[in-house]
């Protein structure tokens, strides 16, 4: 009889604490059951947007292979107004300004490339800010051209940058910039850059003189003509 009870008084305080917190735990359940299964909806739609979205970016790059620029710029249209979270989507943009520029259709690659230097991560912000300073300056919109370059880039487009400006900066006459900038580009690249050749020839167009190189030993001639 102690046993029954026990085991009475066990039910009747479970029955008491049902009464008091028992709509409280199902609504806590059927909360964390409904987030459970809407992360995963999400997750899923997640995944099947993003594959939806390579498809679209084979079908341009299909289309930037046969030169086809309207297809392309209606490709990255669809993307864009689909997916416009996606990394696609930005590499449809800089893709649609190339096939743009190569049609000689300015406004369009601008307009593409100002696209994602607003609304891509950094990287692709900088390739973006990049690109269009390029067309502006086959523009001849010079300032304009300096203003983006003067903008925020990753650290690893310095060299880049700096080249960048040294050709608006020669479009400008402003020759002394222009050589600054260019040695600040050659300090800001590796020594084996296949970009660093061509820097140098511009450098020296312009009448500037390629810093020696730190690393480099002095040719033996070199010395002679010291010593002399």
């Amino acid at each position: 009889m102690a046993y029954d009870h026990q085991e009475q008084e066990q039910l009747d305080s479970f029955k008491a604490f049902w009464s008091k917190y028992g709509n409280i735990i199902v609504w806590v359940l059927i909360l964390a059951l409904g987030s459970f299964a809407g992360w995963n909806f999400w997750k899923t739609h997640q995944a099947n947007k993003s594959i939806e979205a390579s498809a679209l970016y084979d079908e341009l790059q299909t289309s930037l292979l046969a030169n086809d620029n309207a297809k392309v710029q209606r490709i990255a249209g669809d993307i864009r107004a689909k997916y416009e979270s996606s990394p696609y989507t930005q590499m449809a943009a800089l893709a649609a300004a190339k096939t743009a520029f190569e049609a000689n259709d300015l406004k369009t690659a601008k307009a593409q490339l100002q696209w994602a230097a607003d609304n891509g991560n950094d990287e692709y912000k900088s390739i973006a800010k990049l690109r269009l300073a390029g067309v502006l300056l086959d523009e001849k919109a010079f300032d304009e051209a300096l203003k983006v370059l003067n903008g925020t880039f990753l650290p690893q487009f310095t060299a880049e940058v700096n080249d960048r400006k040294g050709d608006v900066l020669v479009g400008q006459n402003k020759l002394n910039e222009a050589r600054a900038a260019y040695v600040a580009a050659l300090a800001a690249m590796d020594a084996a850059s296949p970009a660093r050749q061509l820097v140098q020839v511009k450098l020296e167009a312009i009448g500037g003189t390629v810093p020696a190189d730190k690393n480099t030993a002095p040719s033996p001639a070199a010395d002679q003509k010291a010593a002399a």
